[in-house]
This record gives C-alpha cells, sequence and structure tokens, in this order.
C-alpha cells in the first residue's frame, strides 16, 4: 500500500513493499497522495519502494480478467504518466529495486531518477513480451532520453543495472544500498521554494507532445 510520509519540505511517497503493480485500487491511491502532495505545496516529490520492486509495471492478471476494460486500464495509466510528468514540483524516483515495463515509465515520468548501484534492474521488456508500446509510452520514453539509448533500451528488453543505466543516461545518478532515498531528496532538496503554476506551466509547454500522445490526441 502506497504511504506518504515528509522530510521536511520534500513529500516522500513510498509505492508499498511488493510488486507494486497498477491495480485500479493502486492508481486510486497514487492519485490521492499525490493531491495531497500538491495541496500541501510540498517543495518536491521523491518516489520510492520499500521492497524488492520499485514497480513492475501493469498489473496483467487484472488486464486478463477485465480485458473489457483495457482501453479504460490504459488511458488511466497513461492519465498517471502525464500527471508525473507535470507535477508543479521538481519529482525524483529513488530506484532502489526493480523497475520493470509502466513502472520504468513511471520512473522516466519524474525529472531525476537515482537507482541502486548494486542490485535491481531497469527495464523495457516489451520486445520480449510482445506488448508493443501505446503511442503514449513510446512518447515519453522518447522525450527523456536519446534516440541511441530509445533504441538501447525499446527494443531489446535488456535488464539494465544501476552503472549501465546510468551510463546512458536513464537514470541520473546511482547509489550504495541505504543511501539511494538519501541521494534523491538531497538531490531535490536545492531545487524547491518554485512557484506551483508557473512549474505546471513550464512542464506543459516542454512535454506538450508527449501529453498529446499519452490523450489520445497524436
Amino acid at each position: 500500500m502506497p504511504t506518504l510520509t515528509h522530510h521536511e519540505a520534500i513529500a516522500v511517497l513510498d509505492l508499498g513493499d511488493g510488486e507494486n503493480r497498477f491495480s485500479p485500487d493502486f492508481l486510486d491511491e497514487i492519485h490521492t497522495h499525490l493531491d495531497t502532495v500538491v495541496a500541501e505545496g510540498a517543495g518536491a516529490l521523491v518516489t520510492t519502494a520499500s521492497g524488492k520492486f520499485y514497480s513492475n509495471g501493469l498489473d496483467l492478471d487484472w488486464l486478463a480478467a477485465n480485458g473489457e476494460s483495457a482501453t479504460q486500464y490504459v488511458e488511466a495509466v497513461h492519465t498517471l504518466f502525464g500527471r508525473v510528468l507535470t507535477l508543479p514540483m521538481p519529482t525524483a524516483a529513488a530506484i532502489s529495486g526493480h523497475a520493470f515495463g509502466a513502472g520504468a515509465m513511471l520512473a522516466i515520468a519524474h525529472d531525476y531518477r537515482v537507482m541502486r548501484a548494486d542490485r535491481g534492474y531497469f527495464c523495457f521488456p516489451e520486445a520480449d513480451i510482445r506488448i508493443p508500446f501505446t503511442n503514449g509510452m513510446a512518447a515519453l520514453i522518447q522525450a527523456k532520453v536519446t534516440p541511441k539509448t530509445a533504441i538501447a533500451a525499446m527494443t531489446t528488453g535488456r535488464r539494465f543495472g544501476g552503472p549501465d543505466a546510468h551510463a546512458i543516461d536513464l537514470v541520473d545518478a546511482t547509489a550504495a544500498e541505504g543511501e539511494v532515498l538519501t541521494t534523491a531528496v538531497d538531490l531535490v532538496t536545492p531545487l524547491t521554494g518554485k512557484d506551483q503554476p508557473t512549474m505546471t506551466a513550464i512542464k506543459s509547454v516542454m512535454f506538450a507532445r508527449v501529453l498529446d500522445a499519452l490523450r489520445g490526441k497524436d
């Protein structure tokens, strides 16, 4: 279950200690916490997780049992990506465990990413599990990485450890076990104090094409 705490002006959203898959209830809980983060005027947001996974992405079991709701489900996932992408404060993902598929996309939607150096994988497995990227998902990833990195990450299904993910700029920094969250908090702390409407406007312009793709306007 996601939980929200604070490190002074920094809001820290822990996604949970399981696989943290995007069930409809999980998505609702995340939005509720983001509502609080925005309403309280947090200086920055760091997301993390307390188990083996940062997030394993789409809830494929739920989707298999609710195929008639697939379109609405993907739209809900897109909505989360778009919201994180344009949150009105600096954001960082503290990736202390595996980030797969849509879980890695959630991390990509943040402004910054810090990954554990010695354990965990950052992976887009779509090429191997035969699930093509939606237009919105592809646009999100390609807006954040170079074409060379996009090819390496999106077409291979490769599992990148922290140092390799850092080497191709999938993440901005690595840290030792127990220091991932602290490193992410330290990264965004100097960036607090920004005006929320201004930050929203800047990010909405920066990522206008991604937002259109996520909303199905592409």
